[in-house]
């Protein structure tokens, strides 16, 4: 097989959550530890890093890896979902993994593939954990997946574990309240393994105390330490943070080349992860800090509010739940266009509803369908909508819709593409 014809091989035979929703989802570890154990344990050739979260894991993933890549160290970089191809999911310092390793991957363990009939999730992480081990990384930054618990990627013993943020999503999996939720998340808790938590949550902070006490770890909560005040935009079109350690600036003008002011909270979880390395004997240089926050782009992020053009301004973001848009929404009301068009489209597993009744009504909406199983139907999203004042057309295809918007929308105008990541992944 070649490359496309593997990758069409793995979307045919393995059950995808992306694509398909429960169907793809395993709730226990089995599959992982035996891939693990046939692959000759890679994970423990590298050191590693453990980020989970509602929102902002893949942000804080970039970040550290943009850092620990400008120190010198050889890393290792896990994330999920992709947006435009697979290879993104796996990379070392910013490069993609090699379409020839997929292939020759695929080969050695179909037997396995037919045998135990993994899922996609648990195929690429047994993909990434060999990969990084047979290129002798340093170090990987690994993003798990929904939850944490049971989660492919929870066989590690990081350096340190992150957990960014709680919010509700993935509730028919991971509960429907944020305390069960996080009772999930905390499953990445190791013994002794120091853990950062992002933000303070009167729900869920005795979770994080309550199970890192039981595992004798270390909890330390990121807003404690650091304060990110918004300074400016610079002229490179970047962002410019003041990073306060009480009333002390201990991070002056932070150039972040990530836009979306919500990026001040990943910031400060990212440099009190980086405290914690430093504590574990890494060496991370205040340059080596400055300089990867100002190139994150450079590890292959993408869709986090990212903007595809100008008069109208055009931006899309992978931003898919209540607490997720809210933020996203709050940064859009602050800028100055004269009609917004919003180009939206969800898949059937979120709750819809709440995320509609946050979007503004005195937008025109373009109501579409992502190209995967899971989507919802166009007419049934147009019709939630409505219970919101929410108007306008249907189209059949996110690209349709936006070309719509664009016809539609003149220079001082504003459209935003967003509601899920497959939304996105269609339009970046």
């Amino acid at each position: 097989m070649n490359y496309q014809e593997t990758i069409e091989f793995l979307f045919s035979q393995l059950p995808m959550y992306q694509r398909e929703g429960a169907a793809a989802y395993k709730a226990d570890l089995s599959n992982t530890l035996y891939l693990d154990d046939f692959l000759g344990n890679p994970h423990h050739k590298f050191k590693t890093i453990h980020v989970a979260g509602t929102n902002g894991k893949g942000s804080v993933s970039h970040m550290l890896a943009s850092v620990l890549q400008q120190q010198g160290y050889k890393t290792g970089l896990y994330t999920s979902p992709h947006l435009k191809d697979f290879r993104e999911r796996i990379r070392i310092n910013g490069k993609m993994i090699d379409e020839d390793f997929v292939v020759n991957f695929t080969q050695r363990i179909k037997e396995n593939i037919y045998d135990i009939k993994p899922s996609f999730f648990e195929i690429t992480v047994a993909m990434a954990f060999d990969y990084f081990a047979k290129q002798n990384i340093d170090i990987a930054v690994i993003e798990t997946g929904m939850g944490g618990r049971l989660d492919s990627t929870n066989i590690i013993y990081p350096l340190v574990s992150v957990i960014t943020n709680i919010g509700l999503d993935h509730t028919a999996f991971l509960g429907d309240n944020l305390s069960s939720i996080a009772r999930e998340k905390a499953g990445i808790i190791k013994a002794g393994i120091p853990l950062v938590v992002g933000e303070h949550n009167k729900e869920t902070d005795e979770v994080f105390v309550q199970k890192a006490e039981e595992e004798g770890a270390k909890v330390l909560f990121a807003q404690d330490y650091y304060y990110a005040e918004y300074s400016l935009q610079s002229v490179h079109g970047t962002q410019l943070f003041n990073v306060k350690s009480g009333d002390e600036i201990a991070f002056q003008q932070i150039e972040l080349d990530l836009l979306g002011k919500y990026q001040a909270k990943n910031l400060v979880t990212c440099l009190k992860t980086i405290d914690v390395l430093k504590s574990e004997g890494l060496e991370l240089a205040d340059k080596s800090i400055y300089s990867g926050l100002r190139q994150i782009q450079k590890t292959g992020l993408m869709g986090r509010w990212q903007i595809l053009g100008n008069n109208p301004l055009i931006v899309c973001d992978t931003a898919h739940n209540v607490e997720g848009l809210t933020v996203v929404l709050e940064q859009i009301q602050q800028i100055a266009y004269k009609q917004l068009h919003v180009v939206i489209g969800m898949v059937n597993d979120k709750n819809i509803e709440k995320i509609l009744e946050i979007f503004p009504i005195n937008a025109n909406y373009y109501f579409s369908r992502a190209n995967i199983p899971r989507a919802l139907p166009v007419d049934q999203l147009k019709m939630m909508a409505l219970k919101y004042n929410l108007t306008g057309e249907k189209y059949t295809s996110v690209k349709e819709a936006l070309e719509a918007a664009k016809s539609t929308a003149k220079a001082q105008d504003m459209i935003f593409v967003g509601g899920s990541t497959f939304v996105v992944a269609e339009v970046v």
